[in-house]
């Protein structure tokens, strides 16, 4: 790229429109998904006047280390880079599509889904999230058997916008059946230990004082309660949404039975989100998560957030009867022995720890890193929940680890 034509398709900064044009790249990236606030765009154009405009591969590789901070967006920052920087011609019609005012229409790009659709006109994505009745249901009638599998099967990450708001609503018709286990409290029934005697003479009192039958008290059954800890760090900003939905829906009850639940969300602090869960609507929930989670999109501190919550919540622990799921990739960036002493208090006081991974969706995974050796050796168990076809199947897996 000569110097005429990165002038051309950046702007002059002594015109303005260099700092337009980096602002519309970003506002590009974020509708791919790549997290890109105002100080990321200000940081781009400071780089830019450092390095200058001269080499398409300075401008890319200043850009790319400043507007890029997780390393699952890089592939689709050098897609969006290489398309909207190709030549003046294609740069301006993209511009046109990112800024509702300018004129122009571009083809579409034969690209990812995510990179497709930050392409796509403004106006496609700025339509309201939830259609009505009729319309959704012609929505899913339309789709054909494949097109529901391949998304079944699609990983969370790789989702474009449209899809990933389709998604949300599959895994909220997903039910996660909770082990059941005996309770105090008993009720009247045909099977126990001890005998019923109120309802066995008042039996008798319709036969003569005759006792027919010995009626029994048995145990009644309920869902083991659950503690949930939902890893909201960068690395799983893309799968924290679409989790937090399907756990709303699929723990609310079991048999008609309401689930204890407590939930909260860590990444470099932990944040109670079990006032948000107990709202009924799953849009209000993750509107409630939202508002009060600070840390979403940052680092992982896992053991700093179990020390807190031994600390602030331990009483949210029932004995050693609380099923306890951790939702998380183990990229931790806290102490590794800090992380082993905190998950040892937490097996003495749980009935079992399950360890939900979306990392799982490679095939040889292995958890080498250090933070995910710790959470490996003290889980009861390992499970992917990286798309819908592994949230399906994540019932039967949890059944089979708790009987083992």
């Amino acid at each position: 790229m000569s110097t005429v034509e990165s002038t051309t398709l950046l702007g002059d900064v002594r015109r303005g429109k260099l700092a337009g044009n980096v602002a519309a790249f970003g506002r590009t990236l974020r509708r791919a998904g790549v997290p890109v606030d105002a100080a990321r765009i200000a940081l781009a154009q400071q780089a830019l006047l450092l390095v200058g405009v001269g080499s398409k591969v300075d401008v890319g590789a200043a850009l790319e280390a400043v507007l890029v901070g997780r390393e699952q967006d890089r592939a689709v920052f050098r897609e969006l880079f290489d398309a909207f920087f190709r030549d003046p011609e294609i740069a301006n019609k993209l511009l046109a599509q990112m800024l509702p005012s300018a004129e122009g229409q571009a083809a579409p790009p034969r690209e990812r889904p995510r990179v497709r659709e930050a392409l796509a006109p403004h106006k496609a994505l700025l339509q309201p999230k939830a259609a009505g009745p009729d319309k959704e249901i012609e929505f899913d009638a339309a789709m054909t058997a494949s097109e529901l599998q391949r998304l079944k099967n699609a990983d969370f990450n790789q989702l474009s916008a449209s899809e990933f708001r389709l998604v949300e609503r599959l895994v909220r018709d997903i039910r996660l059946p909770v082990p059941e286990v005996p309770a105090r409290r008993v009720r009247a029934g045909l099977r126990g230990a001890r005998v019923h005697w109120a309802h066995t003479l008042q039996g008798a009192a319709h036969t003569g004082g005759e006792i027919m039958a010995l009626h029994r008290l048995q145990r009644r059954r309920q869902p083991l309660p659950l503690l949930v800890l939902v890893d909201v760090s960068g690395s799983m900003e893309r799968y924290a949404r679409l989790l937090l939905a399907f756990l709303h829906a699929a723990t609310r009850e079991i048999h008609h039975r309401r689930v204890r639940r407590d939930v909260f969300a860590f990444g470099t602090r932990l944040t109670d989100l079990t006032p948000a869960f107990r709202l009924a609507d799953a849009d209000a929930m993750l509107e409630a998560a939202s508002a009060a989670i600070r840390d979403y999109g940052g680092g992982t501190r896992l053991g700093e957030s179990l020390a807190a919550l031994r600390q602030r919540h331990a009483r949210r622990l029932v004995g050693r009867r609380t099923l306890v799921l951790i939702v998380s990739d183990g990229l931790d960036t806290g102490e590794p022995a800090d992380l082993a002493r905190e998950l040892q208090w937490l097996k003495r006081h749980s009935r079992r720890i399950l360890w939900l991974n979306p990392l799982l969706r490679f095939d040889g995974y292995a958890p080498s890193a250090r933070g995910a050796a710790e959470l490996f050796k003290a889980a009861d168990g390992m499970l992917a929940v990286h798309n819908v076809q592994r949230l399906q199947e994540l019932a039967g897996g949890i059944a089979k680890l708790m009987n083992s």
